[in-house]
């Protein structure tokens, strides 16, 4: 076992940080039955996501050529639609659990579009932020057609999003929802600043995870299941699946950070650290070597401060600590999901735990 530091939430922040023992080998389980087949979550969602990113396209069309452009760069079908496929394996879960019947919503699907337009238009604001040079093996939006057009367009696609979303007629639906984009900025805020304190720098950390990546998927869940049952212990459930399942998500993807270049290539990217941003592996590893404090507090800005503390990470045990922290997250989003009655969506709604820990890109 391993002994790490425990988040407890209250009111969607963190209310209290302590320690907590984690198994060192995976415990990501499940009720599903062992000789049960389970279908891929990605194959399973592939119908309904179908025509996906043209119906996108259709939202944005508007008769400026160079707009059309900028908007349809990156709905050009090769992202990995994972906040759709999850939206979309929730709502099924959800209507099975509710009304016996999988049957999709049509304006269930449209909380899965508006899903990957909100994540997309917060991806080419972000790109500008960071002065980003590629995104998903091709050059961003910013570097091809600049700044201030790239800010358009994200804003654009926003509200296209928002279009559709107000045309699903739910007034609930479109409160918790517009909470997502809210989040999204509070957390890009957060995620200029840092804190002193080490529980407190863990708090903020978590908490602009939260804001940044899993309030998107925990919202969707919730609003999709708004949409066909009343009880909000129903909508609960699905909300605090996706927010566990989108910390994990995110946790993991820092820490590919570190090892995924490294393996693949030989050498570091160390894309967030050049970016000045202390993410779960370079937490943990200052609790081993304090000498990362100053470097954190001034976002690895010295010369030489960015190698150094690659190498303090990799001489630590922080990727292995953020790891297991994903885990923990895993195992709570099966807890919750799991008290949905079965059917094949809530099976491969677990099993996607273990996709999230397990990807290496």
């Amino acid at each position: 076992m391993i002994q790490i530091l425990k988040l407890t939430f209250k009111n969607d922040k963190i209310h209290q940080v302590s320690s907590v023992c984690l198994y060192t080998t995976p415990r990501v389980c499940c009720s599903i039955c062992s000789d049960a087949k389970l279908k891929d979550p990605f194959s399973l969602a592939q119908k309904d996501l179908q025509n996906l990113y043209e119906d996108i396209k259709k939202q944005l069309l508007v008769s400026k050529a160079e707009l059309n452009a900028l908007c349809d760069y990156y709905f050009d079908g090769k992202g990995k639609a994972f906040r759709p496929m999850i939206v979309i394996l929730m709502a099924r879960a959800c209507n099975v659990h509710s009304n016996k019947e999988g049957a999709l919503l049509p304006a269930q699907r449209s909380i899965a579009m508006i899903s990957e337009m909100i994540h997309t238009a917060s991806l080419v604001h972000d790109d500008v932020i960071d002065d980003s040079d590629t995104r998903r093996g091709k050059n961003t939006i910013n570097k091809v057609w600049g700044e201030r057009k790239a800010i358009l367009a994200g804003d654009f696609i926003l509200s296209a999003a928002s279009m559709a979303l107000a045309r699903i007629g739910n007034t609930t639906v479109v409160s918790v929802l517009s909470q997502v984009i809210e989040d999204l900025v509070r957390g890009e805020f957060m995620q200029l600043g840092a804190k002193e304190n080490e529980n407190e720098r863990f708090k903020h950390y978590l908490e602009k995870t939260f804001k940044k990546t899993a309030s998107l998927i925990a919202n969707s869940c919730k609003a999709v299941s708004i949409l066909v049952n009343s009880d909000p212990e129903v909508h609960e459930i699905a909300y605090q699946y996706g927010r566990n399942v989108g910390i994990a998500f995110q946790l993991v993807d820092d820490i590919l950070d570190f090892t995924s270049s490294a393996n693949l290539l030989g050498k570091p990217s160390a894309a967030d650290l050049k970016l000045g941003l202390a993410t779960g592996p370079v937490l943990f590893a200052c609790q081993q070597f304090p000498e990362l404090h100053a470097m954190i507090m001034r976002r690895f800005s010295s010369d030489g401060d960015v190698d150094r503390a690659w190498q303090y990470v990799l001489k630590s045990d922080g990727v292995e600590q953020t790891n297991y922290l994903a885990q923990h997250y895993c195992q709570e989003a099966i807890g919750q999901i799991s008290q949905l009655q079965q059917s094949t969506e809530r099976d491969a709604l677990i099993q996607l735990t273990e996709l999230v820990l397990r990807r290496d890109k």
